[in-house]
């Protein structure tokens, strides 16, 4: 594969969407793929097609591959998917999710995005269980197109991140940090998503409060954090807000950044502080710590 030295190589997906009732030969064939792989590269994991998040699967993986695509109003709405899978057993491989709904001539809109975000803070939340997630696709020529939305769209000169690429670059410390849990009292609760992770820099300590707003109207929350160890440090905090004028705002080679996360500073980063999310927004309020404990976010 282009590779002439020795390469790691750490898993195998067997098949690819091929365990359905119009493939019964699927389950055999892969058998007889497990037991080649695990008898001579015992250490590679392996996956399989199989769909174990609402019951086990009946026969061996270290891994089994979940795709998901839906409309946004849906896959929001999917969220809470692996917070009633069986931790005993394969892990999860998430590695095709996206807004999708065939002869939709959107090309990855802000309204998709906070969709995924939802859905990703879903599977945040249940990193126990789920282990690895990928969006599909990254790349598009705009000049041969195939499939819509796609993360980054490029043609020979130029370039441009839809909003589910930015909407990704939330998640860019999650791999890693430190799961917390979080209650929602609101009024507004079915529209909302949320997490909290606590993740480090090269200097610093973070508490990261991530809060999708998949609905019409402004919501005001009360943040409040209990078990921290220290206090906040308002001049290293910040907030970063993704949304647009229109929920189905785009991203263009005219207008690339349309849709793009805007960052500011949090003077009023706190261990209790009031946040208001706007329509249709994506929203993360990094405060950052000294030192931290066993930490739960209300809002």
């Amino acid at each position: 594969m282009g590779h002439p030295e020795r390469f790691q190589l750490k898993y195998v997906a067997v098949g690819n969407e091929d365990c359905d009732n119009t493939k019964p030969f699927y389950q055999g064939h892969y058998l007889k793929f497990y037991n080649a792989i695990r008898e001579a590269y015992p250490d590679i994991q392996i996956i399989s097609n199989c769909d174990g998040s609402s019951e086990p699967l009946d026969h061996p993986a270290d891994l089994y591959d979940f795709h998901i695509y839906n409309s946004a109003d849906d896959l929001f709405l999917k969220k809470d998917t692996f917070s009633r899978t069986s931790r005993t057993g394969p892990k999860v491989f998430v590695s095709e999710y996206a807004v999708h709904v065939d002869g939709d001539t959107s090309k990855g809109s802000l309204q998709a995005s906070l969709a995924e975000a939802a859905f990703l803070i879903g599977l945040e939340v249940n990193s126990d269980i789920v282990h690895m997630a990928s969006y599909a696709p990254l790349f598009v020529n705009d000049n041969d197109r195939k499939w819509t939305p796609d993360a980054i769209v490029f043609n020979s000169w130029q370039q441009y991140g839809t909003p589910s690429y930015w909407m990704q670059t939330f998640f860019g410390e999650s791999s890693g940090a430190v799961i917390h849990p979080v209650r929602l009292n609101s009024s507004y609760s079915g529209s909302l998503a949320a997490s909290a992770i606590t993740w480090r820099d090269n200097e610093d300590i973070f508490l990261r409060i991530k809060i999708v707003n998949f609905g019409p109207n402004t919501v005001n929350l009360t943040l409040s954090a209990t078990g921290l160890e220290a206090g906040v440090d308002t001049s290293r905090s910040a907030v970063t807000v993704l949304t647009s004028n229109y929920s189905l705002d785009e991203n263009s080679f005219d207008d690339p950044l349309k849709v793009k996360p805007v960052k500011s500073g949090l003077a009023s980063a706190a261990e209790e502080m009031q946040a208001m999310l706007v329509p249709y927004s994506f929203t993360s309020y990094d405060l950052a710590l000294d030192e931290y404990g066993e930490l739960v976010a209300d809002m």
